[in-house]
C-alpha cells in the first residue's frame, strides 16, 4: 500500500516492576486498531511501545527480588511484555527499552541542548515524593491515609505514604513555558483529549508552574546527566523522550522528521506529564508538540482502577485463553466509550461475545457462505435487478464506510463499531425480510435469490474489510472464505464498499466465533 500522510502513534512505555495486566493491554489495542486503520487507509504509520526501566521503583523492585535491576527489566521484559504483544495481536512497528544505547544516545543530545541554553540550572529541592508515581506531589494530589496507613498522608493514586525528599538537583526551567502552554490550549483546543482531560490540564497550569527537579543522586539507576556523573536523569524525563529517540532524534533527522510530531495515548491519571512536562520539554529544545494527548479513562474492576497491588489486575491471557484475541480487542473497543472510565465484568464479556460476534456476526458469515454453497454450489451469483432493499444496503455500506473513518479521525473506536455494527445488524435484518431459503423453493424466484445472496457476499465482504483492524484473525477467515484477493489488509479501507473478490466463496475455517459452553464462573 502506497504511503499517504504521515501517522505516529505512542502508546506510554510501561513500567516493568510488574507484569501487565488488561489495563495495560486495553491500551495497546486502542493504538493497535487505530495504526493499522490508517495503514489500511495508505498512511505512511508507524507505532511505537516499549517499556520504561530505570527510577527508584524498579531499582527497589530488582533488589527486593534479589537481582539487578537490568536483569529484572530483562526478564520481565522478556517472558511479559513483549509476550503481551502476541497475546492480543498488536502489530507494533517499535519497541523502545529506556536501557537501550539508541535511547540513551538521544537523551544526552536533548539534555546538552537544553543545558547549554539556559533551561537547566542546578538547585535544592524539598517536597513529598511518591515512588509508585515517580513524582513529586502538591498538597491537592494527597489525601488522608485509612487502615495501617491513617494519620498518614497518602498519593491519591497508590493510597500509599509520600516520602518527604531533599536534594541538590539539577531543574528544568518549566515555569517558563506556563504561558505558552495556556496559548497552545487555546489555539489548539483538541491538542488535549477528551474534554475532560482538558479541563483539568488548563486548571492545574493556570494554578501556576513549578521549575521541575530533573535529576537524583541518591541512587543511580538511570541515566548519567553528561556533565555531572554524580546524578541521574528523572525517570519521567527520561522516559517521555522515548517518543523522539525511538524515531531518530539526534541521530537520524530524516526519519525524524519524517514521523514526528505524534498522536498520543495515555491513561488519564498520566495526562499531566505528557499535556505539561512534555511539550513543554519540546518547546524548550524548539520541536513541535505532540498532535495530540488523548488521556483515555480507566479500566474498573469492581468500582476500582485496575491494579496489581490491590490484587485487582486481570491477566489478558485469562480472557485469551477461553475466548481469543479478537474477542478481547472487540469487547473493550466496543463495551466501552474510548476517553470515559469503563467497568469490565466477565458476564459482560461473555454476553457481548455471545450475542455480537457469535450470533451476530458470525452467524450472519455462516449462513450465508452455507447458502451460496448449498444453492449455487459455491459460486457467488450474478446480481439482477436491484430492488429498494438491495439499493439499501449498498447505501449503508458507503455510509458505514464514511461514518466509520470519521470517527476514528477523533479516535472515537467505539463510535466507529457501532457504525459498522449498523451494517451487520443491517444485513441480518435483510437476510430475515428477504428469506432467501424460501427463494430457493421456486425456480421463478432463482434470479432474485442471487440478487439477494450477491448482495450479502458484498456485505460480508465489507465488513470483512472494516472490522480487520479490530478483528484481523475472524476477518482474514472471512475475506478468504468469500474469495478475497490476497490479504484483507492490504485493501484501501476507505474503498471497502467496492472491495474485489473471486468467483467463488469456499468453506469457512471454522466457525468465526464459536459457542462457548462454558458458564462464565469457569473463566473467572
Amino acid at each position: 500500500m502506497s504511503a499517504g500522510k504521515p501517522f505516529y502513534i505512542a502508546t506510554p512505555i510501561f513500567y516493568v516492576n510488574d507484569v501487565p495486566h488488561i489495563g495495560h493491554a486495553y491500551t495497546e489495542v486502542a493504538a493497535d486498531v487505530l495504526a493499522r486503520w490508517h495503514r489500511q487507509r495508505g498512511d505512511d504509520t508507524w507505532l511505537l511501545t516499549g517499556t520504561d526501566e530505570h527510577g527508584q521503583k524498579i531499582l527497589r523492585t530488582a533488589v527486593a527480588n534479589n537481582t539487578t535491576p537490568q536483569e529484572w527489566a530483562d526478564e520481565l521484559v522478556e517472558s511479559a511484555w513483549k509476550p503481551l504483544l502476541e497475546t492480543i495481536n498488536i502489530k507494533n512497528d517499535d519497541f523502545i527499552r529506556t536501557t537501550e544505547e539508541r535511547h540513551e544516545a538521544g537523551v544526552k543530545v536533548f539534555l546538552e541542548k537544553l543545558y547549554n541554553d539556559g533551561y537547566i540550572y542546578q538547585g535544592e529541592f524539598e517536597g513529598h515524593y511518591c515512588v509508585g508515581c515517580e513524582e513529586y506531589k502538591q498538597p491537592s494530589d494527597l489525601v488522608p491515609g485509612t487502615g495501617e496507613y491513617e494519620g498518614q498522608q497518602v498519593c491519591a493514586i497508590h493510597s500509599k505514604p509520600v516520602e518527604v525528599l531533599k536534594e541538590t538537583n539539577y531543574f528544568f526551567r518549566m515555569s517558563e513555558f506556563e504561558q505558552r502552554l495556556l496559548d497552545l490550549y487555546e489555539q489548539r483546543p483538541d491538542f488535549v483529549q477528551p474534554e475532560s482531560v482538558r479541563n483539568e490540564i488548563v486548571q492545574f497550569v493556570k494554578q501556576g508552574l513549578r521549575d521541575l527537579s530533573i535529576s537524583r543522586s541518591s541512587f543511580d539507576w538511570g541515566i548519567q546527566i553528561p556533565w555531572d556523573d554524580k546524578h541521574v536523569l528523572y525517570v519521567w524525563f527520561d522516559a517521555l523522550l522515548n517518543y523522539v529517540t525511538a524515531i531518530g532524534y539526534g541521530v537520524d533527522d530524516e526519519e525524524f522528521q519524517r514521523r514526528w510530531p505524534a498522536v498520543q495515548l495515555v491513561g488519564k491519571d498520566i495526562a499531566r506529564f505528557h499535556a505539561v512536562i512534555w511539550p513543554a520539554m519540546l518547546m524548550a529544545a524548539g520541536l513541535p508538540v505532540s498532535q495530540r494527548v488523548f488521556g483515555h479513562g480507566w479500566l474498573l474492576v469492581g468500582g476500582e482502577k485496575m491494579s496489581k497491588s490491590k490484587l485487582t489486575g486481570i491477566a489478558p491471557t485469562d480472557i485469551t485463553d477461553t475466548f481469543g484475541s479478537d474477542a478481547f480487542r472487540y469487547y473493550f473497543m466496543r463495551a466501552i466509550n474510548f476517553g470515559q472510565d469503563g467497568s469490565f465484568s466477565w458476564e459482560d464479556l461473555a454476553a457481548r461475545y455471545q450475542a455480537e460476534l457469535a450470533n451476530g456476526f458470525g452467524n450472519l458469515a455462516s449462513r450465508v457462505i452455507a447458502m451460496v454453497n448449498r444453492y449455487f454450489d459455491g459460486e457467488i451469483p450474478a446480481a439482477g435487478e436491484l430492488s429498494d432493499s438491495d439499493r439499501a444496503i449498498r447505501v449503508r455500506e458507503r455510509a458505514t464506510t464514511d461514518a466509520a473513518d470519521a470517527s476514528i479521525e477523533k479516535l472515537a473506536i467505539h463510535d466507529a463499531l457501532a457504525s459498522i455494527w449498523e451494517l451487520v445488524d443491517a444485513l441480518n435484518g435483510y437476510i430475515t425480510e428477504q428469506e432467501p431459503w424460501q427463494l430457493a423453493k421456486n425456480d421463478e424466484t432463482r434470479e432474485r435469490l442471487g440478487t439477494v445472496l450477491h448482495t450479502a457476499v458484498r456485505g460480508l465482504g465489507t465488513l470483512a474489510v472494516l472490522l480487520s483492524p479490530v478483528i484481523p484473525i475472524a476477518s482474514q477467515k472471512l475475506w478468504t472464505a468469500l474469495g478475497g484477493e490476497g490479504d484483507v489488509q492490504d485493501v484501501t479501507i476507505t474503498d471497502a464498499p467496492d472491495w474485489v473478490g473471486g468467483a467463488r466463496v469456499s468453506a469457512l475455517e471454522g466457525t468465526l466465533f464459536p459457542r462457548i459452553e462454558h458458564e462464565v464462573a469457569s473463566v473467572q
